[in-house]
């Protein structure tokens, strides 16, 4: 089995629904690709990717499923560093350059394996809306500070965010998404209104 990412330029964010639907004359040829190739050959030889599209409209990574978490990480990070959307067909989702948070280095964690360092807003909701069996859970975490979590439990959400200059890890039960994506999202703009919208018990333990 493979798995299978796929990069291009673009001026804008794009959506999952246009990811899916874009097709070779869908972006413009750019030397940027080129680059892209290198610079992941460079690290990982022993992953395929290649140069696809006339004048070099894509870049294919493909990787063994053992490899894709590992490798992905580093695709999203050189992508970043040259402006390239990256669409991951096999989550359904799309990384984009921009919006992202305001903490420098915030890394995404999802419970099938992703890691994501400075990813964009949009990622990070629909990251939420693949809560489930398959992906028990997703965080965002500023090492050495705070972060918030959350996995499904009985038809809702058990979301915690810890405190690291207290030391102290709070939980609160949530019915809806909306309510789980809209907490992540305050968290990544460094605005902690979430924390007086929920009801939390201090579950600090040690």
């Amino acid at each position: 089995m493979t798995y299978e990412l796929l990069l291009w330029r673009s001026d804008h964010p794009v959506t999952r629904e246009e990811a899916e639907a874009i097709g070779e004359s869908g972006a413009e040829p750019t030397p940027v690709i080129g680059e892209f190739v290198v610079e992941l050959r460079r690290l990982h030889s022993d992953v395929q990717v290649t140069e696809t599209g006339v004048g070099g409209r894509f870049a294919r990574v493909e990787m063994a499923d053992d490899r894709a978490d590992q490798v992905s990480t580093d695709v999203y990070a050189i992508a970043q560093g040259h402006g390239l959307i990256v669409w991951d067909p096999v989550r359904g989702l799309v990384h984009n350059i921009a919006p992202v948070g305001v903490y420098q280095g915030m890394q995404l964690h999802t419970g099938d394996g992703m890691i994501v360092i400075d990813p964009d807003l949009g990622l990070v909701r629909d990251v939420l809306t693949r809560l489930g069996t398959g992906n028990p859970f997703a965080a965002l975490v500023v090492f050495g500070h705070h972060f918030v979590q959350v996995s499904p439990e009985d038809g809702a959400y058990e979301l915690e965010y810890k405190d690291g200059a207290r030391g102290e890890l709070y939980r609160a039960r949530v019915p809806e998404l909306a309510e789980v994506q809209r907490a992540f999202h305050e968290y990544a703009n460094d605005d902690r209104g979430f924390l007086d919208s929920h009801t939390w018990a201090n579950v600090t333990t040690g």
